[in-house]
């Protein structure tokens, strides 16, 4: 029987954040494989309270109602006098395209007359001979892979794009074929370079064993986790810090915390958070470098008290950790370098939405079968 899902009370206030500045519950509840209902009690939680002078909520909703009527009153005013200086600068057949995509939705006759292009010359061009075939599924495909590249926050690169390709329909596909398109299309993946663990002559002094020794290899869920902290920079608030907790098996970001300060305690919430969604058995492995915070009293009573194993990795050897030092970097690449974070709240929403919205969620890996985290995660759950 599987084991129901546990959320921590700092990814509900996450999520109740998304809501709170603006994104509609159902689509971050689709975004997180939320259910609505959670989503609008977090966010009711949540909310600020407003007190009122017992006026009826019909009421409230009508006067509202009203302002948003005179409102569309007013754009359109202000779109039927603009759209006359702009429509002779459009390109007729991009109006006949949009015409024809919403077709289905929208009335023809109603649209032609908002946009002011003849019907006459819409049916006329409906009647035309279509385009080549093939030029028609090349211009298709070209389409899905541009869609699949902004979807993946423009970082994959052919393999990638081929595969989630193939989900789609497109069985013999190549990744030549992928690439030229690609090239057509002017876009290209971000490169993060991986990590080569090399053989290291240092010795260690230091208490605490190499129970890794760079064997990543893993037989199930939650069997061995690498932990690490990396830095990262906003303009009011200076560097922060995430300490993150990745399942070795997975690929999963189990668990991580963010914080302004580098202390013992960012690295106890990021366990606590890993260990309250996941709940691993006894026996499990958890890797970090030999940082203070790592070798603390409290994070080493912290793991020994769940009846887990600590293991460390040589000193100045990162490679002993380089499953979550690549993440760091593919996190700093895809993420971190592409924004500027004014300070540290706005840093942590988007870290946010980048780890549970993206990388658990929707970015596949080819390690484990061309599957996001939580879909390999499910399977092996399921097993």
């Amino acid at each position: 029987m599987s084991k129901r899902k546990t959320y921590t009370d700092e990814f509900k206030t996450m999520i109740a954040e998304l809501v709170l500045s603006g994104q509609a519950p159902k689509d971050v509840a689709s975004e997180y494989s939320l259910s609505e209902t959670a989503v609008r009690n977090w966010s009711k939680k949540k909310a600020p309270i407003v007190v009122g002078e017992g006026e009826s909520t019909n009421l409230e909703q009508i006067n509202r109602m009203r302002k948003e009527n005179a409102k569309l009153k007013e754009e359109n005013e202000i779109f039927k006098k603009g759209y006359g200086y702009i429509r002779k600068e459009i390109n007729p057949d991009i109006l006949f395209e949009i015409i024809k995509a919403n077709s289905i939705v929208h009335s023809i006759d109603t649209m032609c007359k908002v946009l002011r292009y003849p019907r006459s010359t819409y049916y006329d061009k409906q009647k035309e001979k279509p385009e080549n075939k093939w030029k028609s599924l090349n211009k298709k495909l070209r389409e899905d892979i541009l869609k699949i590249y902004n979807e993946s926050n423009k970082i994959y690169g052919a393999p990638k794009i081929r595969e989630e390709l193939k989900k789609s329909g497109y069985e013999n596909i190549s990744i030549k074929r992928v690439q030229r398109h690609m090239k057509i299309l002017g876009i290209r993946s971000i490169v993060v370079k991986k990590y080569r663990p090399q053989r290291s002559n240092k010795k260690v002094y230091d208490k605490g064993e190499n129970l890794l020794n760079r064997d990543f290899s893993t037989t199930k869920i939650n069997e061995k986790w690498a932990a690490d902290i990396t830095y990262i920079h906003s303009l009011r608030d200076g560097w922060t810090y995430l300490a993150s907790i990745l399942d070795l098996h997975t690929q999963k970001i189990v668990g991580y915390s963010f914080s302004k300060t580098m202390d013992t305690s960012i690295v106890l919430k990021a366990l606590d958070n890993a260990i309250t969604t996941q709940r691993p058995d006894k026996g499990l492995i958890i890797h970090s470098d030999r940082g203070s915070q790592y070798t603390s009293k409290e994070y080493r009573n912290a793991v020994e008290s769940k009846e887990f194993k600590l293991s460390y990795s040589a000193k100045g050897c990162p490679y002993d950790n380089a499953c979550i030092e690549s993440f760091h970097a593919i996190l700093k690449k895809e993420c971190v370098y592409l924004n500027t974070f004014i300070d540290y709240k706005h840093a942590k929403l988007v870290l946010f939405q980048y780890i549970e919205g993206f990388y658990n969620r929707k970015r596949i890996h080819s390690s484990i079968k061309y599957m996001t985290p939580d879909k390999y995660e499910q399977v092996c759950r399921a097993a």
